[in-house]
């Protein structure tokens, strides 16, 4: 009996092992790679028709027209096709969280309500399969981000083609991740969900969620005031890690990401601005076209999380979030675009961005919401986030608009100047029950 349970367990890692893709990191540039007869979409408002891009050491060496092929380079023919920079996904829990049904494939959160030592980035799974079906829609880099309680700890940037998260690292620790209490009075109980009370209808909270969220950012700022004299400090008797890791916030080598929607959650956030002199980037930012002028004054960078939502407020149209990018870009507001969707695990970000361009952005502004603008709000700019000499070569080919759900198909992918195998769970799934029921691949 015990040879027939070791047996059955040999088979089961067999089928799990055999039914996983086996897609392996490309190993560094060697040879110079030519993009020729290209439509380059350079991700800062300029397109340069029938264009060349020379790749050498994992670098953009030259880009423009009639660009001489050198001596035994590779070329890859784009006549047709559109080229653009890598997509950078900005807020994302990838290779933190798998699967969120179970339990044993997130590492998300910690326990407790100050975590800013925590760093996401020593958690993140390399071998995520989600990471290529990302690959697949042109998503190069993301911003991985932990959750949870009031301070979450610190997001890194990576690159998504790597043995380890050593290997991925593109920026690391660059942000420090602040939820922001909902500073709004909500009733409960709902559809006779329990709690006490009267049935049938919402009850009174027993306390007031709005003193509580106002008592909670005061606790903040105290503890925001004593790592400001940690950090002035020139020696300490004893280390303290939770200081020690928003230490980068006031010399400007982090930022504050805080998570928050309402005006007034963001005003309470442009505090920190005037009181620490953090650079603070707003997330989610739902309704941040309303104060859209002060975060310009403010130099408050915004990542709007979920375009394809209702809007926060009853009061607002009900196509707000289409319409928030186009505000914001009037207002000069440096924002990003994200797609943090349970169901589409970031894969939508360039359809988002698309549906911001056909509510007043143009099709070059959505791009670049999605690319420069994300790599400025990151800090990774001087490497990635468009198609410029000096830059790493971060670049995808699509046979159709990359923004365009209909035409859009992903043919090659460059990180750091190496060709990525563009294979995916979803390819082959779909390779699979072609075969199976012998139907035409699409």
């Amino acid at each position: 009996m015990k040879k027939l349970f070791i047996i059955a367990g040999c088979l089961i890692i067999t089928i799990f092992s055999f039914a996983q893709e086996t897609v392996y990191p490309a190993p560094k540039q060697s040879v110079t790679t030519v993009i020729t007869n290209a439509t380059v979409h350079v991700g800062n408002g300029e397109v340069i028709e029938n264009a060349s891009i020379v790749i050498t050491d994992g670098k953009i060496a030259a880009v423009g027209k009639n660009l001489t092929v050198p001596a035994g380079a590779t070329t890859v023919d784009a006549k047709g096709k559109q080229v653009y920079p890598g997509l950078i996904l900005p807020i994302t829990n990838l290779g933190l969280v798998e699967m969120p049904s179970v339990r044993a494939t997130t590492d998300v959160r910690e326990l407790g309500d100050l975590n800013p030592n925590v760093r996401s980035l020593v958690a993140y799974n390399t071998d995520s399969k989600i990471i290529n079906t990302l690959r697949s829609n042109g998503i190069l880099l993301a911003n991985i981000v932990p959750e949870g309680g009031t301070i979450s700890g610190s997001s890194s940037v990576v690159q998504l083609d790597a043995w380890s998260w050593e290997d991925a690292a593109y920026k690391t620790d660059e942000g420090i991740h602040f939820n922001m209490p909902s500073l709004m009075p909500r009733a409960r109980g709902f559809g006779g969900g329990g709690g006490g009370g009267r049935r049938g209808g919402p009850q009174e909270p027993t306390t007031d969620p709005v003193k509580e969220g106002l008592d909670k950012v005061e606790q903040m700022k105290s503890f925001f005031r004593e790592a400001q004299a940690y950090a002035a400090a020139p020696a300490h008797p004893e280390a303290n890690l939770k200081l020690a890791a928003v230490k980068g916030l006031f010399d400007k080598t982090q930022k504050l990401y805080v998570h928050a929607n309402t005006v007034k959650q963001m005003l309470v956030a442009l505090d920190f601005v005037k009181e620490f002199g953090f650079d603070v980037v707003i997330v989610g930012g739902s309704d941040s076209w309303q104060i859209a002028d002060l975060l310009k004054q403010h130099n408050v960078s915004v990542i709007l999380n979920q375009p394809h939502s209702l809007p926060t407020l009853e009061d607002d149209d009900v196509d707000q979030p289409y319409k928030t990018p186009a505000m914001l870009q009037k207002a000069g507001v440096l924002f990003s675009i994200n797609d943090d969707a349970e169901e589409t695990r970031g894969r939508n970000l360039a359809f988002n961005a698309g549906t911001a361009s056909t509510y007043g952005l143009t099709k070059e502004e959505a791009l670049q919401a999605i690319t420069l603008n994300a790599a400025k709000i990151l800090g990774v700019s001087d490497k990635t986030g468009s198609i410029e000499v000096g830059k790493d070569a971060n670049i995808v080919i699509s046979e159709g608009d990359i923004l365009d759900m209909r035409t859009s198909i992903v043919t090659d992918a460059f990180i750091q100047g190496r060709k990525i195998d563009l294979t995916d769970k979803h390819k082959i799934l779909n390779e699979r029950y072609n075969q199976k029921y012998k139907l035409k691949p699409f």
